[in-house]
């Protein structure tokens, strides 16, 4: 079963040399001060049983000075969050919230301390920073009760690993060239990613680079969840027949036993 998986690690002059390539493939009405490229090392992640997660080499080039800002983040869904409570000595759900736009990833790197880069007003409108997501509560609720579902939300990704507990390091090669490595957790999402570099320079984005991380399922995992979508009634069906037979085969066991 082949796995889909990014180089571990990368010399670095064949990061240097790969970042100048990319650099040379700017059309030159393109070629401007303040102008920034991107690539990864891999933009094609496959997922199968044997995945424990992989390490992503994001490298590129700035055509100015200044620092440089990344944003990886997959497709939003909805994302339920649900309080417990202690009821007679047992923990209990109580009230939950629906978060209709929650990113499963989310990682930013910096070349700096964020705040020294960016006012708070640039961070919030760009969503840079977890503390910075747009969640959206599909239920109103006041002010102080959405921030605490929120902040639970931020919590729960970011102790399975899926979401940054602090900006990652961006290292720069001489003046231009720069590189930082993005871990995926074995637990990450599928979908189509969106990386985003923005190029920063007096307190304000000057140029952004965007490219596309796909992580997909492959292998037998693949087929199976490909064939649970299209033939959900027979997925169904067999699912129920496996657990009716493993209900008895455990029933002749015990009774022997």
């Amino acid at each position: 079963m082949s796995t889909f998986a990014p180089m571990r690690s990368l010399p670095s002059f064949m990061v240097c040399m790969s970042a100048l390539f990319v650099l040379l493939q700017v059309p030159a009405d393109a070629a401007r001060d303040n102008a920034i490229v991107a690539d990864l090392s891999e933009d094609r992640i496959g997922i199968s049983t044997r995945f424990t997660g992989a390490d992503v080499l994001l490298f590129g080039a700035t055509e100015g000075h200044g620092d440089v800002v990344v944003v990886v983040r997959s497709p939003d869904s909805s994302v339920i969050v649900r309080r417990k409570e202690r009821v007679a000595g047992i923990w209990v759900n109580a009230d939950d919230l629906t978060f209709d736009d929650a990113p499963g990833f989310y990682h930013v790197a910096s070349s700096a301390p964020l705040p020294d880069l960016l006012p708070e007003s640039a961070l919030k409108a760009e969503e840079i920073g977890v503390e910075n997501i747009e969640f959206k509560p599909h239920d109103f609720l006041s002010a102080k009760e959405e921030t605490s579902f929120r902040d639970a939300l931020i919590r729960n990704k970011q102790r399975s690993g899926l979401y940054s507990r602090s900006p990652g390091e961006i290292t720069f090669q001489g003046d231009r060239l720069f590189r930082t490595r993005v871990a995926l957790p074995s637990n990450v999402p599928t979908g189509n990613y969106r990386v985003s570099v923005h190029l920063v320079e007096g307190q304000q984005i000057v140029a952004t680079s965007t490219t596309d991380l796909s992580i997909e399922k492959v292998g037998f995992e693949a087929k199976v969840t490909e064939f649970a979508f299209e033939q959900a009634p027979i997925y169904g069906a067999i699912a129920i027949l496996i657990a009716l037979i493993a209900g008895w085969f455990a029933g002749i066991v015990f009774r022997k036993v």
